[in-house]
């Protein structure tokens, strides 16, 4: 049986892409409530009237990067009918700013993109973990990026936030081993998804994975217990090169010969602009 069957799951960035997905996935093995956390308003009302024949589908609009907000949603989640934190917590939104260089960007777009990728996602965990701690399970996971293992020109400060998930998710759980609570941490560092997210990333070697499989992916990874899922599988590899090639023979390698640093150089993202 699975881990969602007559759980309650909270996704947030959820009425689109992968999150989406997920939720859809969520529900169709057997979840009792799905709880989607997103800020765009018209696809929250999209995604519920899709779901609706699904199961419980609850729907709230809310800006994760403003923490008081956060913590008014998650208060009003656990006060429905005294339900419990989630079972599970899928930490999905994200965002990308552009593909501009470092220096060219604005302090709002790095405050952005940090607040959004890595510093929403720890709000949200630090709300919902000392309930799960207290009862002894529940699973959080965490969508980090490929991007969080590699440098990549064009995305410094997108990196920069999904390396600090990385980072922060497989520490928290080595604390959950530990200190042997019953929860569960799975972090996620997936390569370019075509959900239009990276509209306009060119990769020359690399597969850019399709959405529904990338989804099912994670879903079963939850399931089993999964500590870190990487995809392609050999995107967890780079880290061992980097540690044994000289900077120049990893850059010719991965930057050159495998067009990594060159995947954003005509990104334009949904509908054609920054996003």
């Amino acid at each position: 049986m699975s881990k969602f069957n007559n759980s309650r799951v909270l996704i947030t960035g959820g009425a689109s892409g992968i999150g989406k997905i997920m939720g859809r996935k969520a529900l169709e093995r057997g979840a009792a409530e799905l709880i989607i956390w997103d800020i765009n308003k018209e696809s929250l009302a999209a995604v519920a009237d899709e779901f609706k024949d699904l199961g419980r589908v609850v729907t709230c609009q809310i800006d994760i990067t403003k923490f008081a907000e956060v913590e008014r949603a998650y208060n009003e989640m656990i006060a429905d009918d005294n339900a419990a934190t989630p079972d599970i917590l899928i930490n999905c939104a994200g965002i990308v700013t552009g593909n501009r260089l470092f220096h060219e960007q604005s302090r709002r777009e790095i405050d952005k993109t940090m607040e959004v990728n890595a510093m929403a996602p720890m709000y949200i965990a630090h709300l919902c973990l000392p309930s799960m701690v207290a009862r002894r399970s529940g699973h959080i996971c965490n969508i980090a990026s490929a991007a969080g293992l590699v440098s990549n020109p064009r995305m410094s400060v997108y990196a920069a936030s999904k390396w600090a998930v990385v980072g922060w998710s497989d520490s928290v759980r080595v604390e959950m081993q530990e200190e042997q609570t019953g929860v569960h941490i799975t972090t996620v560092a997936p390569y370019y998804i075509s959900t239009g997210m990276f509209d306009g990333v060119r990769s020359r070697i690399l597969p850019i994975l399709k959405p529904e499989k990338t989804a099912e992916k994670i879903i079963r990874a939850i399931e089993r217990n999964n500590d870190f899922l990487t995809m392609p599988l050999g995107y967890h590899f780079i880290r061992f090169w980097q540690g044994v090639l000289p900077t120049p023979v990893f850059d010719f390698i991965f930057g050159k010969i495998f067009g990594i640093y060159s995947t954003m150089d005509n990104f334009t993202g949904r509908n054609g602009k920054k996003e």
